[in-house]
């Protein structure tokens, strides 16, 4: 082991460039959601050239590396085995680049950057990116897993607004890639910067991106809506998009399960139902604009409100009620769920998407089926239904069970989610070790072999946790 850290300690030549101490180590090792792996050595390169040293010496020795940046992925895609012979490459030193653009409303940045910094580095120019997560990843990361969020219904994800990357290959001379430019506009061939994201470091390592900037919402309006059956959620945003069009930016899912652990678990949080009685399900509704109100033009308060006095109008079996509220208020509640959920008991938590008209059938059925085969498991979902996506989590108050009881468990589960409803296991948390029995269940044979060839021309050398061909 000695020997190893030398060789590497000639490449990043940093007070702390280097972690060999296990307790050092053990943030890089630790997941988010119940896993935790041990390194060999924790690397924490600064700039592209050292990402490509290292991973030449890491080729050369046939060592795993783990790409890693923020850290917040719930599918044990950024931490090592529990091998100790992974070598984990964190990017949280290479948050020093940013470029702005502000003619081509775009912005060069390191993958370490945080999301929470790179949005207030650009608030004070009226921009942001558009990409809304309860969590604080790294840019990286985001990439790796192509995140979507809560606002993807009106800005899309992480794939639709990469405008280039900077990318280093896993191969014997650590090739840096630049793929694509500024350029919104480019068909001049293959567009390789998409074989990079959403695939979980596998093929190369992000160093950095150049990214889309959206105008900052000057104003937003929000609202929680009890419909009188879940199987109306459908109807309920066809309207909406009809009557709002590109101003309704979130459509989200709550199950009354998972919005009565939030406020359990965190009572600062303000409940805002008639007599503290929570729905057993609530859809959260919001509409925003990047523009100050011309003159005589309503409220952005005034339009939700009356789309739905439309709605109430049109057809009155739809909607129960409707609570309008701040949104900072409502949306403390949204991002409160996965920390409430969590702390309800064992999770195991599910991404799932469909087609959007098929999302609520699928949870109706779930709410039959389970309980016939798993009546220890609480359903405490919530999502982005505006495009498709579920976070089906199911809490196990007596505490987890064992891996045969998990695996059964999720294989149940992903089955019927795509082989029954037509569903993919993964909408946007990427592959981890906790997904790679469903991507090696459901991906036909073709697709992997494809993948071999893609990570043989890419990155040869071990990268990365997930596993996209036919090859362990």
């Amino acid at each position: 082991m000695n020997g190893l850290t030398t060789a590497f300690r000639d490449l990043i030549n940093a007070p702390k460039g280097i972690l060999t101490d296990p307790q050092e180590q053990i943030s890089y090792a630790t997941g988010a959601r119940h896993d935790q792996g041990r390194a060999a050595l924790v690397l924490r390169p600064e700039t592209t050239a050292e990402v490509s040293a290292v991973l030449v010496c890491a080729a050369a020795q046939n060592i795993t590396v783990i790409p890693q940046s923020g850290n917040t992925g719930l599918v044990s895609g950024s931490t090592p085995d529990d091998s100790g012979e992974q070598i984990i490459l964190s990017l949280d030193r290479m948050n020093t680049v940013f470029d702005l653009n502000l003619r081509n409303r775009s912005v060069r940045v390191g993958a370490g950057m945080r999301l929470s910094e790179l949005n207030a580095r650009l608030e004070p120019h009226g921009l942001f990116f558009p990409v809304d997560l309860s969590a604080d990843p790294m840019i990286g990361g985001m990439i790796a897993t192509n995140t979507g969020g809560s606002r993807f219904l009106r800005y899309g994800d992480v794939r639709g607004n990469a405008l280039s990357l900077t990318v280093v290959l896993a191969d014997e001379n650590g090739t840096t890639l630049t793929c694509g430019s500024d350029l919104r506009k480019n068909n001049a061939g293959v567009d390789w910067k998409h074989v990079f994201i959403g695939t979980s470091g596998a093929f190369g390592v992000v160093t950095e991106a150049v990214l889309n900037l959206e105008p900052l919402p000057r104003h937003a309006a929000t609202a929680l809506l009890i419909p009188t059956s879940p199987e109306h959620t459908s109807d309920i945003l066809a309207r909406l998009e009809r009557m709002l069009g590109a101003r309704l930016s979130a459509f989200e899912g709550i199950s009354g399960a998972a919005a009565r652990h939030a406020l359990d678990h965190s009572p600062s949080l303000r409940n805002p139902f008639v007599g503290g009685v929570v729905p057993d399900f609530m859809i959260m509704v919001e509409a925003s604009q990047s523009w100050d109100l011309r003159d005589g033009e309503p409220s952005l308060d005034d339009t939700l409100e009356s789309c739905l006095a439309e709605i109430f109008e049109e057809d009155a079996a739809l909607l129960m009620d409707a609570l309008m509220g701040r949104p900072e208020e409502i949306w403390a509640l949204r991002h409160a769920l996965s920390e409430g959920v969590k702390a309800a008991g064992h999770l195991y938590a599910f991404d799932l998407s469909f087609d959007r008209g098929v999302l609520c059938d699928f949870l109706a059925f779930m709410r039959r089926d389970l309980p016939q085969h798993y009546p220890d498991l609480e359903i405490c979902d919530f999502g982005h239904f505006g495009d498709g996506g579920v976070h089906f989590n199911l809490v196990r108050p007596a505490g987890p069970g064992d891996a045969t009881y998990e695996a059964a468990l999720r294989q149940h589960v992903s089955d019927i989610c795509v082989r029954q409803f037509g569903g993919s296991f993964s909408a946007e948390h990427g592959i981890g070790r906790k997904t790679q029995t469903s991507y090696d269940r459901y991906t036909p044979d073709q697709i992997k072999q494809l993948a071999d060839g893609l990570k043989s021309i890419t990155s040869p050398a071990p990268l990365g946790a997930a596993r996209f061909g036919t090859q362990s």
